[in-house]
């Protein structure tokens, strides 16, 4: 079977692959497959799941206070791996007493002095679920605990809590590192992507519609809008984000923006697109013309490949150009 790929060895679609056909047999695409196209051609929702670090995952005080924020301190409910719904200042401390994590603590520090480790394992690893505005949040819960039952189920302990107090619902999920059978829970980025396509699929069974590809598939990036940065500096807030946009201006400035990535942006962009070409192609030999030529409309209407500088400078100079056409409009 050959499959086309990124140059970092990952599918670029998940949905394209080839393999020899026998005498008389030709390449289909399956059901799934066709469910798959249509769910991003038409642009359904897109899951999110996010590890989120910080040293409060390798101390029991570190645990604490993660269950206390997230239960705000016993106000919401907590829901956990045997079926329990807790609410209450003691909850935080129930969880660690119940999951032995003072133990795990204790044999930690044994651990780091007996091999001088320096860097201290996770006694949890700590997961957000969320969907976009508008999905309904018991329906992203349901989704969760079903999805956290056939993952961890039996093997890792795990509590949730549901968040509606913004505009996503998002479900914070502990889950203990160490398994019931002394194995620990290792986070990488293929088990990231399964967790998305399988969280996806839960929602999808409970009628939401749902769906997990990568970024660079949809032609989307990561970056910020400017107007959000631009709030956050009103609100006096100094980010991340503000420092690279500053950093953008003086380039700009001085004549010479670092386009260091560019071509690597621009190869996985061609990638994509001949992915999409021979998933097009299969769909005209099926006979699926409606849905050939949204795939053409998708590609069609990708955003052009920048990288993050790219992106910004783009967004600062038609900033720069819409003031200037508001300046022109008040002297006439």
């Amino acid at each position: 079977m050959r499959t086309i790929r990124l140059e970092t060895g990952r599918p670029t679609l998940d949905i394209i692959s080839y393999g020899r056909a026998g005498p008389g047999a030709r390449l289909t695409l399956t059901p799934a497959q066709i469910a798959q196209i249509h769910r991003t051609v038409s642009r359904a929702p897109e899951v999110a799941v996010k590890v989120t670090g910080g040293g409060g995952s390798t101390t029991g005080r570190g645990v604490h206070a993660h269950f206390s924020y997230i239960g705000r301190r016993g106000e919401l409910e907590t829901e956990t791996d045997d079926g329990q719904r807790l609410t209450g200042r003691g909850v935080a401390r129930h969880l660690i007493d119940d999951w032995d994590l003072d133990l795990e603590e204790d044999r930690k520090r044994l651990d780091l002095f007996a091999t001088n480790r320096r860097k201290p394992p996770k006694l949890v690893h700590r997961l957000i679920f969320s969907m976009p505005a508008g999905t309904p949040p018991q329906k992203v819960l349901a989704a969760v605990r079903d999805f956290a039952r056939e993952e961890f189920g039996l093997k890792h302990r795990y509590a949730m809590v549901l968040h509606t107090d913004e505009l996503h619902p998002h479900v914070h999920v502990v889950v203990k590192a160490l398994s019931e059978d002394g194995v620990r829970l290792n986070i990488r980025k293929a088990i990231l992507r399964h967790w998305r396509q399988e969280f996806a699929r839960q929602l999808r069974a409970h009628g939401v519609e749902a769906n997990a590809t990568e970024r660079s598939v949809r032609g989307q990036s990561r970056a910020p809008k400017l107007d959000s940065i631009f709030r956050a500096a009103q609100r006096g807030e100094s980010t991340h984000m503000a420092a690279r946009v500053n950093d953008v201006v003086r380039e700009l400035k001085a004549g010479s923006l670092d386009r260091s990535g560019a071509a690597q942006l621009r190869r996985t962009r061609m990638d994509v697109m001949r992915g999409w070409e021979a998933v097009r192609d299969l769909l005209l030999i099926e006979g699926r013309h409606q849905l050939a030529n949204d795939v053409a409309r998708f590609v069609n209407q990708m955003p052009p490949a920048r990288t993050e500088k790219e992106r910004l400078a783009h967004e600062l100079m038609a900033l720069v150009r819409q003031q200037r056409e508001k300046d022109r409009t008040l002297l006439r």
